[in-house]
This record gives C-alpha cells, structure tokens and sequence, in this order.
C-alpha cells in the first residue's frame, strides 16, 4: 500500500454533481488515488452509466451504499476509503455503517446534521480506529498553513481580533423554487440540518479562524437572518465571538451577497502584527508588522516554511487555487492513512488536517449559533467539544 495508489470508493458525486466532480480531480492530482468504486447516484441505472463513462467497472457500480459495503468488503482488492459526497442529512448513516464495516472515510462538511449524530461518529471514529477526514478545504491552501506556523511562532503577538467572513451571492434570489437542486436541499432544515448559510459555508470560516490562530473559542454570540422570502433556513449570518485568553472574532457568512463569488477572507490581528489572507488571492499573505512594512508573502518563496512547501506544486508565479488545495486534502489524508498502517508517525502533509473531531467542533458551532439567535435578544452560547 506504500506504494501502489489507494482505492477510493464514493457515494453520490455522479453525473452533475459538483462536488462529486471536485473530489474526484482532486484525488487524481498527485497519484495518491485510484477511484474504483462507487454508488453514484440514487437511480442505479444512471449511476451505472456514470461509472462507465468513468471508464470503471460497471460490477463496481453499486446501486446504494449498502450494496458498495457487501460487494466490496467480498473482494481482495476492496477500497480503501470511501468518499461522502451526499446531502447533509445522509452523512451520518452512510459514514456509520462504513466505519463498522472497516472502512476509512473522506465526509464532505458539516460532518452531520445533527449534534447527535456528530458526537456518534467522532466517539466511533475513535473508538474503531478508522479514519475519518474532513473536506474542510480552505485548510489545504498552502499560505493558511503558513499563517498558522507564523502565528504559532509568535511574530503577531497575542492574539487581539479575528474576523473571518464567507460571503456568496448565488442563491440572493428564491434559485430553489426554480428547481436548482444543490439549493433546494440546502434550504430543507430536513436535509441540511438547522443552519443555512452558517452550516454550508459559515462553518468553513469557523474551522479556518480556529486553524490559524490555534484559539478555542468561549463562546458566542449570533444574528442570523433570512431575507429571501419563503425560505426555511437562515442566508445570512453575523456572529460574536469570545476566546478563551481574551481574543474577540467577528464571523459573517452569507448567500445573498451581491458581488461575492467566493470571498473567504481572513484577519488576525496580533498585539505586534497582522495577517491577512483572501482566497480569491490565496498564492499571497499580507504581513503586517507594527514598526515595519507591509510585506506581501508569496507562495513558492525559499523561506516559507515546511507546512507551506509541501502543499505547493509550482514556482513563484504560477498560480495555485481551489482544486490544489483541496487535492492537498487528499494528499494528507492518504499519507495518515499509510502512516497508520505502517504504524509510523505521518510526515509534513498528512499532519494537521481535518479529521473527525474537527468535524464534531463545526457542527457543535452550528448548533450553538442557531440557539443562540432564536433568542429574542442574542445571548451568549458555550459551544460544547470546542
């Protein structure tokens, strides 16, 4: 297995499935992964069709999850892992039933739907021993990792402020009622679970902020707000944040607004510098320290560190985005995988990455976040596993 790449099953992701689509590229990118295997799609007629223009085996073509987990658990050459690329609400059964059956996982975020059923699968993850990742992408990117090795040395100081904020526009108007599928479901409280845009993308910005800075979050305080009318679940969301030390956060995250494609950006501010990071730039990392200038930190650089070295591909120059770092996701979680087995420590790219527990902590934020704004007045939440 140290060798050969590893076999990689998915559950949904078939045909016109975004996200399907991202983790399939992603895991090619570097070699570590072979798809194999799968249970496409709810019709399994086109789900077989799927795999075969994938060029896979249609014998491998599985019409549920659990038609995967009996045909591969029979086989040599079963899969290795098996990719979640499901609605929210299927995560956990599907992530469940894998893990008693000994496979490792790859979960799309949020982990679950419920803080439940979070707390399940992490206590389960544990306790069996098999892995659990997490596609919480932007902490692939190799300039946020080397955010987080200058934060941790202390070249900002103490932590003063954090703000974080992921604001879209795709869905500023009613998209689910003109049959936009990955809308529909994600304005269901049944499918998506209680948060909207604060469990789609807000809990991304909340898993960025405490990646970065390392901080563990008190608690908090939220506004959520839903301003397309007819819709079941919040798309827009603004929220306090206290932690432990006494650094302070501001998070917004938002689905309605106007002239954002993708803007995830993050802010820490240090007694004796700052960082600043926007994903739409994300080859560069603002530095700003207090009696110097404003440095712009460039990935490929000589003397970044090895965390931001070992997740970057080109020279200077050449841009890296989205599909790399989430290919460094991959990356990372087939080197814990192999270390795992091998029972050797991972080296540089399969440490620091999401895992179950990091999952667990974003759904126990969501949770927190929509308690706390069905108050009257918003008050203030203790979010638990944080």
């Amino acid at each position: 297995m140290s060798k050969r790449p590893l076999r990689l099953g998915m559950v949904g992701g078939g045909q016109g499935a975004y996200i399907g689509n991202i983790h399939r590229l992603a895991s090619r990118l570097d070699g570590n992964w072979t798809l194999v295997a799968g249970a496409f799609d709810v019709d399994p007629d086109r789900g077989r069709e799927f795999a075969i223009n994938e060029g896979l085996d249609p014998a491998r073509s599985y019409g549920t999850f659990q038609d995967l987990i009996a045909g591969e658990s029979a086989r040599e050459d079963r899969v290795d892992a098996v990719a979640i690329c499901t609605p929210n609400f299927t995560h956990y059964p599907i992530a469940k039933a894998l893990i008693e059956a000994g496979f490792d996982v790859i979960c799309e975020k949020p982990l679950t739907a419920t803080l439940e059923d979070a707390v399940a699968l992490e206590t389960l993850s544990r306790e069996s021993g098999r892995f659990v990742g997490v596609t919480y992408t932007y902490s692939g990117y190799p300039m946020v990792h080397e955010a987080r090795v200058r934060v941790g040395r202390g070249e900002i100081g103490d932590i003063r402020t954090v703000q974080v904020e992921y604001p879209l526009e795709w869905m500023a108007t009613a998209i689910e009622q003109k049959g936009n599928a990955q809308a529909a479901w994600r304005t269901d409280p049944k499918k998506n679970g209680r948060g909207g845009s604060i469990g789609d993308i807000g809990t991304h910005a909340y898993h960025l902020a405490g990646f970065v800075t390392g901080l563990t979050l008190e608690k908090l305080a939220a506004d959520l707000a839903t301003f397309v009318p007819g819709r079941a679940l919040d798309d827009n969301a603004h929220v306090l944040m206290r932690y432990e030390g006494g650094a302070r956060g501001l998070l917004w995250s938002s689905q309605v607004a106007l002239g954002n494609s993708n803007g995830v950006r993050l802010r820490v501010f240090g007694a004796t510098g700052s960082f600043q990071w926007f994903q739409e730039q994300p080859n560069e990392l603002i530095y700003a320290p207090l009696d110097g200038r404003v440095q712009t930190i460039k990935r490929g650089a000589d003397d970044l560190s090895e965390d931001a070295k070992v997740r970057s591909r080109t020279p200077p120059g050449h841009p890296e985005g989205y599909l790399e770092a989430f290919a460094n996701l991959y990356c990372g979680f087939a080197e814990a995988i192999r270390a795992r087995l091998a029972g050797r420590e991972p080296t540089a790219i399969g440490r620091n990455i999401p895992l179950a527990y990091d999952g667990l902590k974003g759904v126990a934020f969501v949770e927190a976040v929509v308690d706390s704004a069905e108050s009257d007045t918003p008050r203030w939440i203790k979010p638990i596993a944080v």
